[in-house]
């Protein structure tokens, strides 16, 4: 192999042998996790086992264990197993762990037990970066993303999916029957008609262990169970594909595109909006943000809500009244004169509000309707309405607040735009740093430590290409 360069023989020994932190450069990402550990008062945060005991086994310290979890974080290893070969081979982590290797148990463990302490230190990342004036425009944006948990869909239940596994269990029970009595007529074997009778007892069995799971699913508010994660949803995700998951919600700050606060829910978007936003704003303590999100998370009361809590929300609101498919006029036609209080439709006439209010969940609607003798006069009324009374507007008591919000969204055309250049971005880089696959916890709480550790690790990656390692080590120790 002459004209190549050569490596140093494997058994030639060393007089002198070379230290780990020669193998770790200046610029390397260990170093910043080290440190930024290091600062943490890991007991304050809440972390288990940081004073230890005068008698025992002495156990690893939390922020060995955290170090570990942050790196396998920032680089894609986020199973205990594979992080345990790593603290095993990997030279980085040697550095770091000082050559500790804790096994498997005791790393899931350190995520199972300290939930509280994980998510403490995702919240002091999340303050270090607002101290370091990264969130001085106080704009973000809302958004969900359904992330796979661990339950299969076929351990998924909905009433539908109940009926449709017992029709066909009921439907073997009756073949078997019809096999059987045949089996009498035609003088089968003993074995045969007893091997039969067994499968019908089996299938027996199994039918009323899924009428006993039918009701469990009829008496759940939601209609739904999941046997594998109880906490996990069947919901559609893009192209209404349905899948079995957590809906994790974010709020990401438009300028630098950090996560600044985030929830695991699994609901869909719709009253969303307002608790998000309220975490962001404890987040970043102030209270004047201005919040875009997308058409899903359209509510009115929760607009409503995220406005008196001192915040602008800037959501736009689909077309859902239907009057396309109906071949009617869309209600978006008619004008609303504040002034008068009165709604001006295509051919100027005039609907009045009427003295009754209907009740829609929480929110009170005052109707308003054209003179009976006006509309049936109406060149427009085959267009405008199918029944025999006059066409029926509803206005919302607190319809000023959407009007408000309208007038601003109209002012910036590239809110849409701006929303999904910031939040789909974070959704994207964690689905792909987990490799595409389902959550690897289940329960809410596990659930929630693992997005915890996500985005914390999301946040210092992204930290890093902002500050660059010695500057993030620099604000670490003047900060923190």
């Amino acid at each position: 192999m002459s004209g190549f360069i050569k490596g140093v023989n494997r058994f030639q020994s060393t007089l002198f042998p070379e230290s780990l932190n020669d193998f770790v450069n200046a610029e390397n990402t260990v170093r910043v996790i080290d440190v930024f550990i290091e600062a943490l008062d890991l007991a304050d945060l809440g972390f288990t086992g940081v004073i230890t005991k005068s008698t025992g086994r002495p156990k690893y310290h939390p922020a060995v264990m955290l170090k570990l979890y942050l790196y396998g974080y920032l680089n894609r290893v986020q199973s205990s197993r594979r992080l345990e070969i790593e603290a095993n081979r990997n030279i980085e982590l040697m550095w770091l762990l000082e050559r500790l290797a804790p096994d498997f148990k005791t790393i899931a463990d350190f995520r199972k037990n300290n939930a509280k302490g994980i998510k403490h230190v995702c919240r002091t990342f999340v303050e270090l970066c607002r101290q370091l004036n990264m969130f001085d425009e106080g704009e973000i944006a809302i958004d969900g993303s359904k992330f796979k948990a661990s339950n299969n869909k076929d351990n998924n239940y909905t009433p539908k999916k109940m009926a449709f596994h017992i029709e066909r269990v009921e439907k073997h029970i009756s073949n078997y029957l019809e096999k059987l009595d045949r089996a009498d007529e035609e003088q089968h074997s003993p074995q045969t008609v007893k091997a039969t009778q067994d499968t019908i007892n089996n299938l027996k069995q199994k039918l009323a262990e899924l009428k006993t799971l039918e009701k469990e699913v009829k008496d759940h508010p939601e209609k739904q169970i999941s046997t594998t994660d109880p906490d996990s949803r069947l919901m559609k995700t893009q192209g209404m594909t349905r899948v079995v998951s957590y809906n994790i919600q974010s709020a990401v700050d438009t300028k630098h595109h950090l996560i600044v606060a985030h929830e695991v829910t699994n609901t869909t978007d719709r009253g969303q909006l307002c608790p998000t936003a309220i975490l962001a704003q404890h987040a970043l303590k102030r209270k004047n943000l201005t919040v875009i999100a997308d058409k899903g998370y359209f509510s009115g009361k929760y607009i409503k809500d995220t406005q008196d809590a001192g915040m602008t929300p800037l959501v736009p609101k689909g077309d859902t009244s239907g009057s396309d498919k109906k071949g009617i006029i869309n209600r978006l036609k008619f004008k609303y004169d504040k002034e008068m209080d009165v709604f001006i439709c295509p051919n100027n006439k005039v609907l009045t509000p009427g003295k009754t209010m209907t009740k829609n969940g929480d929110m009170y609607q005052i109707n308003y309707r054209a003179r009976l003798k006006t509309c049936r006069a109406c060149s427009l009324r085959s267009k405008c309405t199918k029944g025999a009374n006059p066409r029926k507007l509803t206005r919302w008591e607190h319809q000023d607040c959407i009007d408000k919000m309208d007038k601003l969204m109209k002012q910036r055309p590239d809110l849409m735009l701006i929303r999904k250049q910031t939040v789909e971005h974070p959704f994207g880089t964690i689905k792909c740093w987990m490799g595409m696959t389902h959550l690897l916890t289940r329960r809410f709480k596990n659930v929630r430590t693992e997005m915890n550790l996500h985005v914390l690790a999301y946040n210092f990656k992204r930290m890093l290409s902002i500050m660059g390692n010695q500057g993030l080590i620099n604000a670490i120790k003047a900060t923190i």
